[in-house]
């Protein structure tokens, strides 16, 4: 794994990322099973793997968080279940904390949609907001576990632009906010993503097409062009794609609608372990992007 830099994504593979800003380092839905091994998705149904992780579990950094958007076996996985240190914070739905906390990691912490969660390391905060998602429409849902998408804000200085609780103060900016999508059709309640959060800097979008029983389940090339349009991100980038045989819908046919949308020029394509170096703004005027 390349060195860190101050703000980056490292992607190891599906929808697992280390992401770090300001001193934190934050994993992603950690999924590190192998190619040939089976993902399990509940109701005795399960997915093959294709790929290899970038890094297995033992090469990861040490970890302040854990963001997980639901319980299914291609982003929490046995592997990640005995692997990952039972102190670790892990910051997900209700439904996947309690189920986390029986397995022993008795930090988990369910949020609610739009439920805030902050993180302060000496003067620098990191504001966790769990976002809408859909993982299925209508009554399919109950048969899916609940997922939640998030935006994550990196502060700066306690002394500037944050307030004594930990809040941006009015009109106050976060260094860096990245929306992640977590698995989600597009839906309605998407729409109120980018009425409160107009300005994200980094949008990363969980693709493939997921079909569960025939259903899909997670965006495929069209509607996460569709999203890309909605949530309108400073820059965009693609995880949650190949990994499994219950993807259905390539990188490619989200490249053919993000073109037809003339939205090219927002999309890195990310590639397993690969280091994306995240744009951190200069307050005032936006966000500047860093050579990658």
């Amino acid at each position: 794994m390349p060195d860190p830099v101050d703000a980056s994504v490292f992607f190891v593979g599906n929808a697992t990322m280390i992401i770090r800003c300001h001193g934190f380092t934050l994993l992603t839905d950690p999924n590190f099973l192998h190619r040939g091994q089976r993902a399990k998705l509940g109701w005795g149904l399960g997915t093959r793997r294709r790929t290899d992780p970038a890094i297995d579990i033992g090469g990861l950094p040490p970890i302040d968080l854990v963001v997980l958007s639901h319980l299914h076996g291609d982003h929490w996985d046995d592997v990640a279940r005995d692997g990952l240190d039972k102190d670790v914070p892990i910051i997900t739905t209700h439904h996947a904390a309690r189920r986390l906390r029986r397995q022993g990691f008795h930090r988990a912490v369910g949020m609610d949609t739009w439920e805030e969660h902050r993180v302060r390391r000496g003067d620098r905060l990191l504001k966790i907001t769990a976002t809408p998602a859909r993982h299925a429409p209508g009554p399919v849902r109950r048969l899916l576990p609940p997922v939640m998408g998030t935006v994550l804000d990196f502060g700066g200085d306690f002394s500037g632009d944050l307030g004594r609780e930990g809040r941006l103060r009015d009109g106050g900016r976060p260094d860096l906010r990245l929306h992640i999508s977590g698995d989600t059709i597009m839906h309605p309640c998407l729409s109120e993503i980018p009425r409160r959060f107009p300005d994200i800097d980094v949008g990363i979008v969980h693709l493939g097409g997921t079909r569960v029983l025939g259903m899909l389940v997670t965006m495929d090339g069209e509607q996460g062009a569709e999203w890309l349009r909605l949530i309108d991100p400073f820059t965009a980038l693609t995880v949650h794609y190949d990994d499994y045989e219950a993807f259905t819908s390539s990188l490619t046919d989200f490249q053919r609608y993000v073109r037809r949308l003339g939205l090219s020029h927002l999309v890195h394509y990310l590639m397993r372990g690969e280091t994306y170096s995240l744009p951190l703004r200069r307050h005032g005027i936006g966000p500047v992007p860093r050579a990658f």
